[in-house]
């Protein structure tokens, strides 16, 4: 007979690819989280139907009391069963011999930290969730750390940027349709991170002496920056509005990835002799995932 795993409460897991919210931490081998939903309180006998998480996997579902938690479960060669808790809900990852049983079981030996965390995750969305944009003259969108006013009726009748004045003139009339105005900025933003993440992987792939094969923009919702095996790397356009240090940080964590396939404690000491002050970086990024980000 198997022998239970130990259960191990997990917030940062590993992955070839920097997902978000949560970051490994050096030394970390769990896995990767997946999207769920938050817990409910249906009472015992009033199960609500199942829903899907964002990826289309399906969502499991444990009473505990008088709430019910759903969860995304994954399977993989780990020993133990991890815990990951995120603003999106809970995800376990088990052994693949591990029955549900036993899981379940873990799940309750668990819920004290379980329900902590998923209502500190609670709150801090709350407490942080930002506002859309409203698209008129006027409009602040952050670049690189910092706001900039977009500035209706450019007089040169072209896009045009002042470092000095923080300001972006965009050649549309002041009447015009917000969707038109973010449209244009959007697109700026996404030229600049273009331009600039290209710049800031050269520097640091020479650093550290590799090379990539392509690299491209992403939208993704829940990550910052991937890196695949074949070395084509993605980093998402958003990071534009972080400061310079935050895009350096995930350039250089995707970067490392052509050495160290993982999140071991090889990979974070590679990620530290290009970018030593990498655990700043990463911190504010876990205080920022995407979703709480200005809606653009």
């Amino acid at each position: 007979m198997q022998k239970s795993p130990t259960s191990q409460p997990a917030e940062a897991l590993d992955n070839r690819q920097l997902d978000l919210p949560l970051f490994a931490e050096p030394g970390s081998t769990s896995s990767s989280p997946s999207p769920s939903a938050p817990l409910s309180g249906s009472p015992v006998g009033q199960q609500p139907a199942v829903p899907l998480a964002p990826d289309g996997s399906k969502l499991r579902s444990v009473t505990i009391g008088s709430r019910t938690l759903h969860y995304v479960l994954k399977r993989s060669a780990r020993r133990s069963i991890g815990f990951a808790i995120d603003s999106t809900g809970l995800t376990i990852t088990a052994p693949r011999w591990v029955t549900l049983a036993d899981i379940e079981t873990a799940i309750t030996e668990k819920q004290r930290w379980i329900f902590t965390k998923l209502i500190e995750w609670q709150t801090r969305v709350e407490q942080r969730a930002l506002p859309k944009v409203d698209w008129k003259d006027g409009a602040e969108v952050p670049y690189l750390g910092q706001p900039v006013r977009v500035k209706l009726g450019s007089p040169h009748g072209t896009l045009a940027f002042s470092a000095h004045d923080a300001a972006l003139q965009v050649p549309l009339p002041l009447q015009a349709d917000p969707q038109q105005i973010k449209d244009r900025v959007q697109g700026w933003l996404q030229g600049e991170a273009k331009r600039l993440f290209g710049e800031r992987l050269a520097i640091y792939a020479d650093k550290l002496g590799v090379n990539y094969r392509a690299y491209a923009l992403s939208s993704a919702a829940t990550r910052w920056g991937s890196c695949s095996s074949d070395g084509k790397i993605r980093l998402n356009w958003r990071l534009i509005h972080f400061p310079l240090s935050i895009i350096d940080y995930v350039v250089a964590h995707e970067l490392a990835h052509l050495r160290e396939m993982n999140h071991s404690p090889r990979f974070w000491q590679t990620v530290e002799s290009i970018f030593p002050e990498f655990r700043e970086a990463r911190q504010t990024l876990k205080s920022h995932p995407p979703e709480l980000l200005p809606t653009l």
